[in-house]
């Protein structure tokens, strides 16, 4: 997203929203944001309440409050994942267009989306990211011997991004010679989400268009992957179909292009900065899952979006139905009223529950990759570069919007 993009325009107030609850925040172009939402986010929490409605993006909700979105994530009779049904998408398009992908179960609410869910668990258990470990830190050790002799690297580019993507390539079965274009796929997705359900129709056709050889060629000929595995998947004892396939492979292949590369990206950025903290882990690697851990509930990366299903109160605020609502993990894993000094990173925090991943039933499914893939890629990083900083003057850009981070990293370090 570019920094000097203009906000969304500013819609009138509805007439249920009190004034005391309007805080003036573009999710996607917010200047502070985009310059850095480690700054941004708890000044947010200072300056506007634990839920508040704001006039951008055609109006929406925000909750950022720690407790109260743990309350949210809970109540999906209220908050829904699904924003439109197959039919509604159907009547949306012209004439004769191809059936829009729902990415499921993503998009579904219980009990729809647990019988969608459970075919995936077994893949994303943690036995499952454990098994992974050894390749992962193969790869990790590959992409820093390309760099390591330069003594500087754009850490996003030559790192962040192909870690987590070769790793999901090769488990969802994709060709890994058309990654580049397939990460490219993803970031477009992620960034069109704040468009209409028409544009957004299109970009789900498109990620389908170029997956679908690969997903008929592993009905016939099956292999080690996840597209073999869910074409075994029986649901309420239904063979898979070509439909449910396609579902769920728009969902799969966003969140494992784009979601960890984030991760990544701003835990190198704090680390760069952190010369005690660097030492500290190397010194003992067995810190780095806690490190992570703690720099997850820090810089949080996630923004799910919600539609009201129905006119309801929660937390004493009238929502409406189809109204939009952010669920801002970022913002409620540094809310001051449940951690203290809630801006550090402090690896002997008392408390550690955080929300990084969200709550609740859709709660991230990928979450022990993502661990062990942050666990894996930083301990790889410290034990191979030393003395990480910052290249002196750049200027940092961030991305906003449902997936937070920053667009380039530049880092050098000593050879």
């Amino acid at each position: 997203m570019n920094a000097a993009a203009p906000l969304s325009p500013a819609i009138p107030k509805p007439a249920h929203v009190p004034d005391k609850l309007v805080y003036d925040f573009d999710a996607y172009r917010d200047p502070g944001l985009l310059a850095d939402p480690a700054v941004r986010i708890p000044q947010m929490l200072k300056e506007a309440p634990p839920i508040f409605w704001t006039p951008r993006n055609g109006g929406m909700w925000v909750i950022q409050g720690y407790e109260e979105l743990l309350g949210a994530y809970r109540e999906t009779t209220i908050f829904s994942s699904q924003f439109m049904s197959p039919e509604q998408m159907k009547m949306m398009m012209p004439p004769g267009a191809p059936r829009v992908p729902q990415a499921r179960p993503i998009n579904l609410d219980p009990p729809e989306h647990t019988k969608y869910r459970s075919p995936l668990q077994k893949t994303f258990s943690p036995k499952s990211a454990m098994a992974l470990k050894d390749d992962i830190r193969k790869l990790a050790n590959e992409l820093i011997d390309a760099v390591a002799a330069k003594g500087t690297c754009n850490y996003v580019t030559a790192v962040a991004e192909l870690l987590p993507v070769q790793v999901f390539i090769k488990m969802f079965g994709l060709p890994l010679e058309r990654a580049a274009e397939y990460r490219q796929l993803a970031k477009e997705h992620i960034a069109g989400i704040a468009s209409d359900m028409v544009s957004m129709a299109r970009k789900s056709l498109r990620l389908v268009d170029v997956m679908k050889g690969t997903i008929e060629a592993r009905q016939q000929h099956p292999r080690d992957d996840i597209l073999s595995l869910l074409w075994q998947t029986r649901v309420d004892d239904q063979a898979t179909t070509m439909e449910v396939m396609e579902d769920y492979a728009v969902l799969l292949f966003v969140a494992g292009l784009d979601t960890v590369v984030n991760g990544m990206g701003l835990v190198m950025r704090h680390l760069a900065t952190d010369a005690q903290l660097q030492q500290t882990l190397r010194d003992d690697p067995k810190l780095i899952v806690e490190a992570v851990e703690e720099m997850l509930r820090r810089y949080a990366f996630t923004v799910p979006v919600r539609r009201v299903a129905k006119d309801a109160e929660f937390e004493g605020i009238a929502f409406k139905t189809d109204e939009r609502v952010l669920m801002y993990d970022p913002a409620a894993n540094v809310d001051p009223r449940k951690f203290d000094n809630a801006d550090k990173v402090n690896l002997d925090r008392e408390e550690k529950v955080h929300i990084a991943f969200g709550a609740g039933p859709h709660r991230c499914l990928g979450s022990h990759l993502a661990r062990i893939e942050l666990q894996v890629s930083t301990e790889v990083a410290l034990s191979r570069l030393h003395n990480i900083r910052l290249a002196p003057g750049q200027t940092l850009h961030f991305h906003g919007g449902h997936v937070i981070g920053p667009d380039a990293l530049i880092i050098n370090w000593d050879v």
